[in-house]
């Protein structure tokens, strides 16, 4: 049935596009078209498992949120996405060296496009720097880091291996992830998620965790990473549920962005069949234990999880040959990648802040205009980048970064409380001010720490100098 949808939305596309250059289409059969393939969307997701999208009390938030933005991308229909990526999918297929025949001396050459230059290949030798620029790594990629990246690692545990995959699903199915994160939004977008990847690995490199983690363990610490946010609207948990919108009916006000991101990533992941080769008691596991992975992003749970994290430190009765222990290890690795920015370097920092913020002073804009209650956070009229960062890192971030670094006590935990503390006390400093200078102090400690975190020893986590 799947492939006769397909064929008929090739078919139907390939009409139009001949009756459009014939100057024979209107307006009016544009619009059709977009109806079409979004009726086509719904039958496809609803052989899927998915429940038919509600509209809410609020018309204004329907169809992908896209009245909360004002670029063009956001102003097509839903499905538009699902075309995107399978065009995307489409040139690389047309392009890739793999069909060309081209000996498979470099894994790399199987996946990796035209366009992926030796500035990428080489940032990829150091992927488990701290200091590694995700933005930069981006734009070298063509606005394709969490692809690249992402098939990187797979490829660098020997995962594509050991699990058996295929190439060219897995090729799929991380475009499908990248297209599904909305590049509209400021902050949770694809960038985002390769960041959070990044970070993981990181992470994932430390002697505790690299010499007790299964090749499972691994294989769902990157999934986990690079979807823990898919397809976020750009707007948080109590902006859904004030304006009764069907993904907070539909979770019940509980977890409601994170139940989504899971939900939509088995659904990639089903979608694609990348793992439908495995047992089918294998693959449920494997979705139940990414989804509860995922669920600990959820910043609401934020004191629950610490508390627990500092009460096994407290009696020192963590046992990673425990699989139920490793697995709450890897919750709270996935949490700190996912709230890492503070502890980058300053000009990372600083970029991350920028973009969560002017996201959530979009939605408070949004909400005054609706004369919907502004989220505190959200008001730009009683808060900045500093006042918000600030009080981020005091009471979210440090707590969690102190607690982590009991744990796993090496140079690249230092490395990340010094950034921190930095990073901190620039923005008390008024560094987000264009005029803003340095003291030479903080400068000489900001070049000592960017020192550190460029060892090549740093990803190993050794403690020593």
């Amino acid at each position: 049935m799947g492939i006769v949808l397909i064929w008929s939305l090739v078919v139907f596309l390939t009409r139009w596009i001949s009756q459009k250059r014939r100057g024979a289409i209107s307006y009016d059969s544009e619009d059709q078209t977009a109806l079409y393939i979004r009726m086509l969307d719904v039958r496809v997701r609803s052989q899927l498992g998915f429940e038919q999208e509600r509209r809410g009390s609020h018309p204004y938030l329907y169809v992908d949120f896209r009245i909360l933005h004002s670029r063009p991308e956001s102003a097509g229909p839903v499905s538009a996405r699902n075309v995107r990526r399978l065009l995307s999918f489409q040139r690389y297929l047309n392009s890739s060296q793999f069909l060309r025949g081209i000996p498979a001396s470099d894994p790399l050459s199987y996946i990796l496009d035209d366009d992926y230059t030796g500035q990428a290949k080489l940032m990829l030798e150091k992927v488990g720097n701290w200091n590694f620029d995700i933005f930069l790594f981006d734009r070298l990629t063509n606005g394709n880091s969490l692809v690249n990246l992402t098939f990187h690692l797979f490829n660098s545990y020997g995962l594509i291996e050991l699990f058996q995959l295929d190439m060219v699903k897995l090729r799929r199915f991380l475009v499908m992830i990248q297209e599904d994160y909305r590049s509209q939004n400021p902050y949770h977008n694809a960038v985002h998620a390769a960041d959070v990847t990044q970070a993981m690995y990181c992470y994932l490199q430390e002697p505790k965790l690299a010499q007790t983690l299964t090749s499972c363990d691994l294989l769902l610490g990157l999934l986990a990473a690079a979807t823990h946010d898919l397809d976020h609207p750009g707007v948080n948990q109590p902006f859904l549920i004030k304006t009764d919108h069907y993904l907070a009916a539909l979770y019940k006000n509980s977890s409601v962005l994170e139940n989504h991101h899971w939900k939509s990533a088995v659904g990639l992941l089903r979608e694609s069949a990348l793992l439908s080769h495995l047992p089918t008691e294998d693959r449920l596991s494997l979705e139940e234990r990414l989804g509860s992975l995922i669920l600990a992003t959820d910043i609401s749970r934020q004191n629950d999880y610490l508390s627990e994290f500092r009460s096994h430190l407290d009696k020192e009765d963590l046992c990673l040959t425990n699989g139920g222990h490793r697995h709450f290890i890897l919750q709270m690795a996935l949490k700190c990648a996912d709230i890492c920015n503070p502890c980058r370097p300053w000009k990372l920092c600083q970029q991350w802040s920028e973009k969560v913020t002017e996201e959530f002073f979009h939605q408070g804009d949004i909400e005054r205009k609706h004369n919907l209650e502004v989220t505190p956070l959200c008001d730009r009229q009683s808060n900045s980048i500093a006042n918000i960062q600030i009080g981020f890192m005091s009471y979210v971030v440090e707590p969690l970064f102190l607690e982590w670094s009991r744990f796993s006590d090496t140079r690249l935990s230092q490395t990340m409380l010094g950034h921190l503390s930095l990073n901190k006390q620039g923005w008390k400093e008024g560094r987000d001010k264009p005029d803003a200078t340095n003291s030479r102090a903080s400068e000489e400690q900001r070049t000592s720490v960017a020192k550190d975190s460029n060892s090549r020893v740093l990803p190993q986590g050794s403690k020593g100098s």
